[in-house]
């Protein structure tokens, strides 16, 4: 935790309220999400703690899926939550997700880095794609290595390569999804459908066995 405890630490003053210790399960509800903002907006660490936890390992996995770097990856997961800390006085629902606006500063930092890069990377992980037990069950995405998904990710628009990632590389589901893209949840499903399909198109051309060929209906979530 020593890169949460550099967050925690840069973000509040010496002089805030005593923690009070609020239970986070793996997928927070959306009331107990609001008390978590709340407590951090007063400046609680600890439920601040709460949502470096529950949301790290979906924020690493989407960066990891967008960039093909594990070390930048990190980096970047860790500055999301910086950024995070820093802006969180002034976040205020209005309808919209406490997940949605942490991962649209998720999106704004990879899309700087990329810029910044301006060229894919020459090596990538040949790994398994490190899914969440709640990532959507669709066979033609797990298991698959992370360079399958890194080498289909320049032949599909960018719509689509953010949807590959929040979907299956931060385990979201449509409505989550829908509301980072700013999108209604059949256009996210359309596009997740359309990538798929690339993937598939992909891994036949390339010689694999293509999981799930079964035709996916795009309405599926």
């Amino acid at each position: 935790m020593s890169v949460f405890t550099a967050v925690l630490y840069k973000g509040f003053p010496k002089s805030s309220p005593p923690a009070v210790a609020v239970p986070v399960a793996p997928s927070a509800s959306a009331v107990l999400e609001d008390v978590l903002v709340a407590a951090t907006q007063a400046g609680d660490r600890t439920a601040f703690e709460s949502i470096y936890s529950t949301y790290y390992d979906r924020i690493y996995r989407y960066v990891l899926v967008r960039i093909g770097h594990s070390t930048e990856a990190e980096d970047i997961a860790a500055d999301v939550f910086l950024r995070a800390l820093e802006a969180i006085a002034s976040y205020n629902s209005r309808g919209v997700p406490f997940a949605a606006w942490l991962f649209r500063i998720a999106h704004n930092l990879v899309v700087d880095h990329l810029r910044r890069r301006s060229r894919r990377p020459t090596s990538v992980l040949d790994e398994s794609l490190p899914l969440l037990d709640e990532a959507p069950d669709d066979r033609v995405v797990a298991g698959l290595a992370v360079i399958d998904v890194l080498e289909v990710m320049p032949k599909i628009t960018d719509a689509q390569r953010q949807v590959l990632a929040l979907r299956f590389g931060a385990g979201l589901s449509v409505a989550e999804t829908a509301a980072v893209m700013k999108k209604k949840d059949g256009a996210v499903k359309a596009l997740q459908h359309s990538a798929i399909g690339a993937l598939r198109r992909h891994l036949a051309k390339r010689g694999h066995e293509v999981p799930g060929q079964a035709h996916v209906e795009p309405g599926s979530a």
